[in-house]
């Protein structure tokens, strides 16, 4: 499985646990800071590689020092960075997540480079010579840019898949539906299918995607699992029952979990098990890139777990 993950790539900073800002200059201790790739792309590359996929990464960054430790710590996940492009009038994006008690993670976010990647940016034989082609924020890049990227790996067999990263209440279909007929695997959370479509019903919103040409959508819904949704129908598959340190990259290693059944030629509900269990793994700790785990061990968690009640 050789796999391009390309759009959004960030650093993010994570600090546990923080209930609240102290006032004024005041100060409080805490448990963990800790720095860690991650992005709809750049956090589905580290789980990727680590279920076994081949993964080439493709974004913009600045040539910032955070650009730096972006690429070092891909780097040191068997990720090729070669086709990240660095901007030198643009920060790196970056996040700082306090993250609360109970694994909820408010963001401070820096937008930064993501959204200059254009077409003369594409890594485009690459993208023709892998077997999967996974988009991370199309919104950022623009639909037309999006739809032209995936378009071009349809043409040479690339299996593709997109995840958002807009909250839904910033969403729109229009940011979205010119790429649709070009999307394999469409991978939003759940607030993200009512809002990027526009209807009350998450089965009613997942369909109208389907019905702009996306071929299946598994939607994420935190603690409550995925749902997957096609042409045929609707099943639920449901999460682990774990103790959550931090929710921060649980999308995105349920996309790397998915594909990679996908790539396995696992079944939608298999891949989505898979899926599953990988962001059960990632959620025990701090950030997108925890765990010390490959694909018998992600398969093996999720033979012996059962399903969160």
């Amino acid at each position: 499985m050789k796999v391009v993950t390309l759009g959004v790539h960030v650093l993010d900073v994570l600090v546990r646990p923080v209930e609240a800002i102290p006032e004024g200059q005041g100060a409080t201790l805490v448990e963990d800071i800790r720095m860690t790739a991650a992005g709809t792309a750049g956090g589905t590359a580290l789980t990727l590689a680590k279920l076994g996929a081949s993964v080439r990464s493709a974004g913009a960054i600045g040539t910032d020092p955070t650009g730096d430790m972006l690429v070092q710590l891909l780097g040191r996940a068997g990720i090729d960075t070669g086709f990240l492009v660095r901007r030198a009038d643009t920060p790196t994006s970056a996040s700082v997540l306090p993250i609360r008690p109970n694994g909820d993670r408010p963001s401070l976010h820096l937008l930064g480079a993501n959204i200059t990647y254009g077409l003369d940016d594409v890594p485009w034989d690459a993208i023709a010579e892998a077997t999967h082609l996974h988009l991370g924020g199309p919104e950022l890049i623009g639909v037309d840019v999006a739809a032209r990227i995936l378009a071009h790996a349809k043409e040479h067999g690339v299996v593709t898949s997109v995840d958002l990263l807009a909250p839904g209440v910033l969403g729109s279909f229009e940011q979205i539906a010119a790429a649709l007929p070009y999307v394999d695997h469409l991978l939003p959370n759940d607030e993200q299918v009512l809002g990027f479509s526009g209807e009350q019903d998450l089965v009613a919103g997942a369909k109208k995607l389907l019905g702009a040409g996306a071929g299946l959508v598994a939607v994420t819904r935190g603690g409550d699992g995925a749902l997957l949704v096609t042409e045929e129908g609707t099943e639920a598959v449901p999460a682990f029952a774990i103790d959550v340190v931090d929710t921060t990259g649980c999308g995105d290693a349920f996309s790397a979990g998915f594909l990679r059944g996908v790539g396995l030629g696992r079944t939608p509900r298999e891949s989505a098990v898979l899926g599953c269990a990988a962001a059960a793994l990632v959620a025990q700790g701090l950030g997108s890139d925890h765990g010390d785990f490959d694909l018998a061990a992600a398969d093996a968690f999720a033979a012996a777990h059962g399903p969160r009640a």
